[in-house]
């Protein structure tokens, strides 16, 4: 997987680099051939904002923003929503539809 990397008004340490990289590799690990993924820092006068997509083939692709005053809680955010959507992709059909029927 090529991972690309943007920082837009931004001072990244090596470790939050490792942080975004090593949870992008394990959510792109639960997803079947996954080709690339993008990770974007933004800072605006208060805010960060980390945004982080996943492209997989057979896949729509997936984007997870987060929002915060420092870059490790809006990582942490941008994770979350991240792993519930490669959650929510990895179910099948039959799954989703078992899901409609019990409701």
């Amino acid at each position: 997987m090529e991972i690309v990397w943007h920082a837009h008004n931004a001072v990244i340490s090596d470790r939050l680099r490792a942080r975004a990289e090593s949870g992008l590799v394990k959510a792109a690990s639960r997803l079947n051939r996954t080709v690339t993924g993008t990770i974007r820092f933004e800072r605006e006068v208060t805010r960060c904002r980390i945004e982080l997509m996943l492209h997989a083939a057979r896949h729509k692709t997936l984007v997870a923003e987060g929002h915060a005053r420092y870059y490790g809680p809006a990582l942490t955010l941008a994770l979350e929503h991240l792993e519930t959507q490669v959650a929510r992709e990895r179910r099948t059909a039959r799954q989703r539809t078992a899901r409609l029927a019990r409701t």
